[in-house]
């Protein structure tokens, strides 16, 4: 009799993941010989800095970095974090207890659920927002809340909103700011209202800052940690994948509360061996090299883009706000043009790829995001080719 290879009933509740989504039509359009320009997936187009590369290099040649790492990594590498956070946003942190690497900041989010979360339990998530918070979640046996992040609050969750017997069940919130995919940003401000709504519900919050780094006009985002209280109700997950084109390396960091931190340690050494050391090694470079003039041109380069970008569809007719942080612009869409229909005319018609806002959560609905990590030549060729298909968009919308 043959066995069963039905999946769990876990596996069974988590969608087909978007980008994979999104990169099975783009290879589906390919395949016909049409040259397709990709402004669907946030992954940066630049190479690793040099710096960072020599030392992955000498890092491989010590047979001491061969063998089974700690799960809490490399003392040092604990400590170049925790001296960048403290130069960085002004946050001491405790290299031996309140810093722990992470397999990319993506393994750390879809892992902490797992350490508080029982089956039935609520987890704040923020709508539209990264995949990861609710299959976290639901791989978790925990029931996702979607917190609806709309343009008129400036895609920040209205936390008096959330209904009073979902903060009771609540054990976990995500935030993510500067935000993915609304590129959004947030204020001291926001961050100490979260830390009070976590002190009265009895939450513990989980920020992302994945993009902290890459802020624009002057904009300097702030570390939810910098936060009075936020330390003992929290934690932020930080990465070297969009600061330093580290995508692929899977280097990251989860930061603060020492008794948070300590379940997800437990977690990770029962599902994984910890992270290869030469890794931490030219995680170390990133973190200490002088890449200051590397990271001028990083942000001033997506800046630009980001100028290409709305300043082009702005001529073309689209309204558009230029963010202020993140590596992507979000945008509303004209009439009653829903995201999935936006994206698959787009991409059909124009053979230009972008994700479709609905991707991200039901508060998604009419809009698709536009990612920067790509060359400013492609940009001016992708806002000629939208401008027909928008126009047929707008066509007796007034």
């Amino acid at each position: 009799m043959p066995v069963s290879k039905e999946f769990s009933k876990r596996l069974k509740a988590l969608p087909e993941y978007l980008f994979v989504e999104i990169d099975r039509a783009k290879k589906e359009v390919q395949a016909s010989g049409v040259d397709v320009i990709d402004l669907g997936i946030v992954d940066p187009d630049r190479p690793t800095p040099d710096k960072i590369i020599e030392a992955m290099e000498r890092g491989t040649k010590d047979p001491a970095n061969h063998q089974y790492p700690t799960n809490y990594g490399m003392i040092e590498f604990r400590q170049k974090t925790a001296a960048w956070y403290l130069k960085r946003f002004g946050v001491e942190l405790d290299p031996e207890a309140e810093v722990l690497p992470v397999l990319g900041s993506k393994e750390g989010i879809g892992h902490i659920p797992l350490a508080f979360v029982n089956p039935g339990d609520v987890v704040l998530v923020p709508d539209p927002g990264y995949p990861v918070y609710r299959a976290g979640t639901i791989t978790a046996g925990g029931e996702p809340y979607p917190m609806g992040l709309v343009e008129e609050n400036a895609f920040l969750p209205l936390l008096g909103e959330i209904p009073l017997e979902m903060a009771e069940r609540a054990r976990l919130m995500f935030i993510n700011y500067p935000n993915n995919p609304t590129a959004a940003v947030a204020s001291e401000e926001f961050f100490g209202e979260v830390v009070l709504f976590a002190e009265e519900n009895d939450v513990i919050v989980c920020h992302d800052a994945a993009y902290s780094e890459m802020t624009y006009d002057g904009y300097v985002a702030p570390s939810f940690l910098s936060v009075e209280g936020a330390k003992e109700v929290g934690i932020e997950f930080n990465s070297l994948s969009k600061t330093y084109n580290m995508t692929g390396w899977r280097i990251g960091f989860a930061v603060g509360n020492a008794q948070i931190l300590a379940g997800l340690a437990k977690v990770k050494s029962n599902v994984d061996s910890g992270m290869f050391q030469a890794l931490q090694v030219a995680g170390i470079a990133a973190l200490t090299e002088d890449l200051s003039d590397f990271r001028k041109t990083q942000v001033a380069t997506y800046q630009r883009r980001r100028d290409l970008l709305c300043d082009g569809l702005t001529t073309i007719g689209w309204r558009i706000e230029k963010p202020k942080g993140g590596l992507c612009v979000w945008a509303r869409l004209p009439g009653n043009v829903s995201s999935s229909s936006a994206a698959i005319d787009l991409l059909c018609k124009a053979a230009v790829v972008v994700a479709p806002g609905v991707g991200f959560g039901k508060y998604g609905q009419g809009y698709v995001r536009f990612s920067l990590a790509c060359p400013e030549e492609k940009i001016k060729q992708a806002v000629k080719r939208i401008e027909p298909v928008y126009s047929e968009w707008t066509k007796g919308v007034s």
